[in-house]
C-alpha cells in the first residue's frame, strides 16, 4: 500500500491521501467544479501549484480567484506572460524581477537602447492576449546553480545573475511558459489561457535593488482578471478613486498642502484640515479618557544612545535621518523615528508597584523617517507624521484584558466611520533573524493574541513575518468605500522592550518584576488616517468632523444681522458656522457652498426673520425645508453628537 499522508481541510476535517497527491486531485476529491476554478493551492503557509505532489501531512486551502493567494498566483503568472510579450516584441530586453504587487503586478526591465513610453502599453496589452491565448502550460524546472548562472550568461542578463548568486544550490528553479523562461520559485497558475483581461496601468523608473547607483530600469504595472467583466469593473473603481484622490480633494478643500521650500514629504496643514485634525484627536482624547489613560509630551528628537537601547538604531538605520552632530565631544541626537523608547524613559522616571498598574501613556507624537522621494504620495506617505501612540505598561495577569479593551477601542474608532476592517495576527517568521528578544517571550506573546482573538470571535488571517522586530501584532486593515485596503490601527505585544530598559514593578511579593508592553495605535498616523478619510468619504465628511458645518446665505444686505445673530447663537453650541456675505447671487453662493462640501446651508431671508426660521439645504440633497431655528440646532446638535455618517 502506498504511503500516506494527512491533509487536513479549513473546516478540520482530514482526508488521507497517497503520498504525492497533487493539489488538482485534492481539490477534484472535493468536487469537479472546484477543480476548474482552482488557481493554486495553500499548503500550510507555502502557496503551491495545482500540479505539485504533497509529500507531506498539512492544511490545505484550494485557492481560487476569490482568495488572496489565489490573485497572488493569478498575478504572478500574468507578470511572467507581461515578460513573455516584451520578449517577443523587444527581443533585446533584459529581465529585473516581476512580483505579484496587492493589486496587480510589475515587471522591472532594461530595454537598453530603446525608449518604452505610455503610448506602447496598448501594444504590449495586445499582446499579452495574444500569449495568454496560447493556453501555455507553466513548467516548474528544477536547475542547477551552475546551469542557472550558464544560462543567464549565455543570454548576458546580469540582473539574474546578481540574484543567482545569492541563491543556495539545491533550490533554483526556472519556469517555462511557451518561449519563455524565467529564474522564479513559483507558484503559477496551470496555464495562461486563464488570463481573459489585462490592463497595463502605468510606467516608472525602478533602480535595481533600489540602489540609486545601480541601474535605472523601467518599471511596467499592470492587472490581469480571468474575466473582462472584472476588468471593466475595476476600471470604474479606478475612475472613482480619481475624483476621491486626497491629494485632488485635500487642495480644493483646504485641508494641506505640500510646500518645496518647507521640504518635500513634509505636510503643512491649512486652517480646514487643522480644524479637521484636532476634531479627531479630540475624539480618541475623550475616548482614551474614559479608559484611563494619562497624556504626556516627548520632544522631536533624542539622545543617539536612546535608540540604541530600544533597537530602533541600527534596526531601521535606512528609514531614519543622519544623526545630528553635536559639540564638545557629546555624542549625536536623532529626529524621532518612534515614539516608544521616550515613553519607556517616562516609565523608568519613577518606581512603580503592581498597584500602580496599568499605567497608559498616550501621546499625538510628531515623528520622522526617511523615504525617497519617489515614494512619496500626499497625506499617505510622507516624511513627517504624527502618530497617536499610546504603551500600556501591565502585569502578566492583566494582559489579556488590556488587549481586549484596545481592540475594542480600534474597533469603536472604525466603526465611528463606518469603514470595514480585516483583522490580520502578525506573527514571527522562525526562519528570519530580524527579531529581539527570547524565543519563550514570542511563544507567549503569539499564544496569548491568538486567545484572546479566539475569545473575541474575531474573523483573522495568521501572517508569518509581518511582526515588529519586538513583538507580535494585532493589525487592523480597513476597506474604503471602492474597496481598497490600508494598514492602520496595530496593536502590539512587548516583552522586549522591558528588557532593554530595564523596566520593572514591585509585585505583591515585594520583588521586582518585568511588566509587558501593549503598543497601541488606533488611527496609526493623522496624515495617513486623513487621507484615507477624505477619500473614504469623497470630502463629504460628517457633519461632527466637517471643518465648516453651517455656511449661512442671506439673501441681501438687510437679511446680514438676522444671519449673524443666528451664527452667534451657533457658535454658543460649538458649531463651526461661517456667513457669506459677499456681494453675489445667492444660486453662485449656494454653488459655492456645494463645491466645499459644508454639509448644511441655511437660506434667510425676510420671511425667516418674521418667522424666527431658516431654510436649509443640505449638501447633495438640496432644500430639505423651512425649520424653526431652534428645531434645527436641537436637529444639528443631535447629528453631531451621535456622530452620524452620511451616505457613501
Amino acid at each position: 500500500m502506498a504511503e500516506q499522508i494527512t491533509i487536513t481541510f479549513p473546516d478540520g476535517s482530514e482526508k488521507e491521501f497517497p503520498k504525492g497527491t497533487t493539489g488538482r486531485e485534492v481539490a477534484e476529491y472535493i468536487s469537479k467544479g472546484l477543480a476548474r476554478e482552482a488557481l493554486s493551492i495553500t499548503l500550510d503557509d507555502e502557496i503551491m501549484e495545482l500540479s505539485r505532489p504533497i509529500n507531506r501531512d498539512g492544511t490545505i486551502t484550494i485557492n481560487t480567484w476569490d482568495s488572496e493567494d489565489g490573485k497572488y498566483t493569478f498575478w504572478h503568472s500574468s507578470a511572467h506572460v507581461l515578460a513573455e510579450a516584451i520578449q517577443e516584441l523587444y527581443p533585446d530586453a533584459k529581465f529585473g524581477i516581476g512580483p505579484p504587487i496587492e493589486d496587480g503586478f510589475y515587471y522591472d526591465i532594461d530595454f537598453g537602447d530603446q525608449t518604452v513610453g505610455q503610448d506602447d502599453l496598448e501594444e504590449i496589452e495586445d499582446k499579452m492576449i495574444e500569449m495568454a491565448r496560447k493556453k501555455s502550460e507553466f513548467e516548474r524546472v528544477p536547475v542547477s546553480k551552475d546551469e542557472a548562472l550558464e544560462f543567464y550568461e549565455d543570454v548576458g542578463n546580469e540582473y539574474k545573475l546578481d540574484l543567482i548568486s545569492e541563491l543556495e544550490d539545491g533550490n533554483i528553479t526556472f519556469y517555462k511558459q511557451g518561449n519563455f523562461t524565467d529564474l522564479c520559485k513559483g507558484p503559477h497558475i496551470p496555464d495562461t489561457g486563464r488570463i481573459k483581461a489585462v490592463k497595463l496601468t502605468s510606467l516608472a523608473g525602478a533602480y535595481w535593488r533600489g540602489d540609486e547607483e545601480n541601474e535605472q530600469l523601467t518599471r511596467i504595472y499592470g492587472i490581469s482578471f480571468p474575466k473582462q467583466k472584472l476588468l471593466d469593473q475595476y476600471i470604474e473603481r479606478v475612475e472613482e478613486a480619481k475624483k476621491r484622490d486626497h491629494k485632488k480633494l485635500g487642495k480644493e478643500l483646504g485641508i494641506y498642502m505640500i510646500d518645496q521650500m518647507v521640504g518635500q514629504g513634509l505636510p503643512v496643514w491649512l486652517p480646514n484640515g487643522t480644524t479637521l485634525r484636532r476634531t479627531l484627536e479630540a475624539f480618541l482624547r475623550e475616548e482614551q479618557k474614559k479608559r484611563g489613560y494619562q497624556e504626556v509630551i516627548t520632544p522631536h528628537i533624542g539622545h543617539l544612545e536612546l535608540y540604541r537601547t530600544s533597537g530602533h538604531y541600527p534596526y531601521y538605520r535606512e528609514s531614519q535621518y543622519n544623526p545630528i552632530e553635536m559639540g564638545d565631544d557629546e555624542e549625536g541626537y536623532l529626529l524621532k523615528p518612534m515614539n516608544c523608547p521616550h515613553h519607556h524613559r517616562i516609565y523608568s522616571n519613577e518606581l512603580h508597584s503592581y498597584r500602580d498598574l496599568p499605567l497608559r501613556l498616550a501621546e499625538f507624537g510628531s515623528v520622522y523617517r526617511y523615504e525617497q522621494s519617489g515614494e512619496l504620495n500626499g497625506l499617505s506617505r510622507v516624511r513627517g507624521f504624527t502618530q497617536d501612540d499610546a504603551h500600556i505598561y501591565c502585569t502578566h495577569d492583566q494582559l489579556k484584558q488590556e488587549i481586549i479593551n484596545c481592540i475594542e477601542l480600534t474597533e469603536l474608532v472604525f466603526g465611528t466611520f463606518e469603514m470595514d476592517v480585516d483583522i490580520r495576527l502578525s506573527f514571527r517568521d522562525d526562519n528570519e533573524d530580524k527579531y529581539g528578544g527570547q524565543t519563550e517571550y514570542w511563544d507567549r506573546a503569539e499564544r496569548e493574541i491568538k486567545e484572546v482573538a479566539d475569545e473575541m470571535n474575531l474573523d483573522y488571517t495568521v501572517a508569518r513575518g509581518e511582526a515588529s522586530f519586538y513583538g507580535p501584532k494585532i493589525d487592523f486593515i480597513i476597506r474604503d468605500a471602492i474597496g481598497r485596503k490600508w494598514q492602520l490601527g496595530t496593536v502590539q505585544v512587548d516583552y522586549v522592550m522591558p528588557e532593554r530598559f530595564d523596566l520593572t514593578y514591585v509585585g505583591s511579593d515585594n520583588s521586582k518584576h518585568r511588566p509587558v508592553i501593549i503598543h497601541r495605535a488606533p488611527f496609526g498616523s493623522m496624515e495617513r488616517f486623513t487621507s484615507i478619510l477624505i477619500e473614504h468619504f469623497a470630502g463629504d465628511f460628517p457633519v461632527w468632523l466637517a471643518p465648516t458645518q453651517v455656511q449661512i446665505i442671506p439673501v441681501s444686505d438687510d437679511i446680514n444681522e438676522y444671519a449673524y445673530k443666528c451664527a452667534s447663537e451657533l457658535k454658543d453650541h460649538d458649531v463651526r458656522v461661517e456667513v457669506d456675505t459677499r456681494n453675489e447671487q445667492v444660486s453662485g453662493k449656494i454653488r459655492d457652498a456645494e463645491t466645499s462640501k459644508i454639509p448644511y446651508m441655511l437660506i434667510v431671508g425676510d420671511n425667516e426673520i418674521s418667522d424666527g426660521t431658516v431654510s436649509v439645504r443640505r449638501h447633495k440633497e438640496g432644500d430639505i425645508g423651512t425649520f424653526e431655528f431652534s428645531e434645527f440646532i436641537s436637529n444639528l446638535i443631535a447629528e453631531i453628537d451621535n456622530k452620524e455618517v452620511p451616505k457613501h
